[in-house]
């Protein structure tokens, strides 16, 4: 039992001298840290409201030149440039851009032609044909009327006289298949003129022209490969007929969609020119939506101006659809919006308006505004005590000697979340200390 006593005692005082050591760390551990307002000021920028997505930027008009005729590549034709046809060429309407072997495409020409020519002289033949058939016909005629003069008087045999009717009968009907013979050749001949007609228009398509001026996109074959053309014309180049004016085809979610109306102003931005803003206006919306992962998104067209050649086509875009913007507002950050000393009395706040704390005389003073647009990180000041250049205080930190600085208040945020833009703030950051 007294054993049982002298540890508990033990204890006991082994308990008090550690929290005297405790309350002594604390007292002399604390004794350096400062706690400091965290300010930004007060300036004046463009805010704006919008709806963000991706598209790539196309071209206005796209022609897909393609091959009616089967056979290899020859060879290329020149470009505006005196350069082979290739990626980038500049081409004008009627330029030659490649050619097709043609000799399969001549012979059938060559053969189309002969047949024009025979068809031309089995015409002379048969009209021949109807001349001599009308001079036997004639003569035919004069017998037969003889014989019919003499045959009543007996003066002729009943012979002869049949063989008169006869011979008149049979040259009627050769006279007649002479005529007929005219007409099937000039069928043929048309035949043969259609065949022809056909040949040479098949041997001008191994010649491939371009329909349009513009710069070649695409360029899908190369001398040697084979052309097969079946139920559709294989693709040989892809021409944009005018790279100054641009669209970006932007998939728009359908939650958005109901915001986005034709003649819309949009911004947005490619990767390949980092910094740089382009202009358009919503053109026109597509209604064949598409479903993915059921989410269902619309096709808007933005149309731009491109007239520097700046813009590549199938660039990806950062589009922001404008629904509302003011230019140059006064604006404070949105955490200033949320933040309140740490034991401040909060006064009433009238209704439609919004507190921000501004540091007066290294004094945290809370001031009422009237709040305007918000873009999510900053929010305009229609009215209110607060001018360009004010201190807006956003929250607070605690320094101390030992310790790196620790964010308070306003300050927190998670270290996932990205950081969002400051609009230039950070010249403008600045602790002090608090009162």
């Amino acid at each position: 039992m007294k054993n049982f006593l002298k540890s508990s005692l033990v204890i006991f005082v082994l308990l008090i001298i550690l929290g005297a050591a405790f309350l002594g760390y604390r007292k002399y551990a604390n004794k350096d840290e400062k706690t400091v307002f965290i300010t930004e000021k007060a300036v004046k920028s463009d805010i704006m409201r919008s709806i963000s997505a991706t598209g790539t930027v196309e071209p206005e008009e796209l022609v897909n030149v393609g091959a009616q005729v089967q056979g290899m590549i020859a060879k290329f034709g020149t470009d505006a440039d005196g350069q082979e046809v290739n990626y980038g060429s500049r081409v004008k309407e009627g330029m030659v851009l490649a050619n097709i072997d043609d000799s399969l495409y001549l012979s059938n020409l060559k053969s189309a032609e002969a047949q024009q020519l025979q068809a031309k002289a089995a015409i002379t033949s048969a009209e021949a044909s109807v001349l001599q058939s009308k001079a036997k016909l004639n003569l035919a005629k004069l017998n037969y009327e003889r014989a019919r003069t003499l045959n009543p008087v007996r003066a002729i045999a009943q012979s002869a006289y049949d063989s008169a009717k006869a011979d008149y009968e049979t040259a009627r009907a050769a006279l007649a298949v002479a005529e007929a013979q005219i007409a099937v050749s000039k069928a043929q001949l048309a035949s043969a003129n259609a065949a022809q007609s056909y040949a040479k228009r098949n041997l001008d398509y191994c010649v491939i022209k371009s329909p349009v001026d513009g710069v070649i996109i695409d360029r899908r074959v190369s001398v040697g490969q084979t052309v097969v053309s079946s139920m559709s014309a294989p693709s040989l180049f892809l021409i944009a007929k005018d790279l100054k004016k641009m669209e970006v085809w932007v998939s728009v979610n359908e939650a958005d969609v109901g915001n986005i109306k034709v003649g819309q102003d949009v911004v947005f931005t490619v990767d390949a020119f980092q910094g740089r803003k382009f202009a358009g206006k919503v053109q026109k919306i597509r209604l064949n939506a598409t479903m993915s992962q059921n989410v269902v998104t619309y096709v808007v067209e933005v149309g731009t101006d491109n007239s520097d050649g700046t813009l590549l086509p199938y660039l990806t875009a950062n589009v922001k659809f404008i629904l509302a913007q003011s230019k140059n507002v006064l604006s404070v950050p949105n955490t200033a919006l949320r933040f309140t000393p740490p034991g401040a009395v909060r006064p009433d706040v009238e209704k439609g308006k919004r507190l921000v704390w501004v540091l007066r005389e290294n004094k945290a003073v809370p001031v009422q505004v009237k709040c305007g647009l918000s873009d999510g990180f900053t929010t305009g000041i229609l009215s209110g005590d607060v001018k360009e250049g004010d201190e807006i205080i956003t929250g607070i930190e605690i320094l101390s000697a030992k310790k790196s600085p620790s964010m308070r208040s306003g300050a927190q945020k998670s270290p996932f979340m990205p950081t969002p833009p400051r609009r230039q703030r950070n010249m403008n950051k600045k602790a002090t200390p608090a009162r």
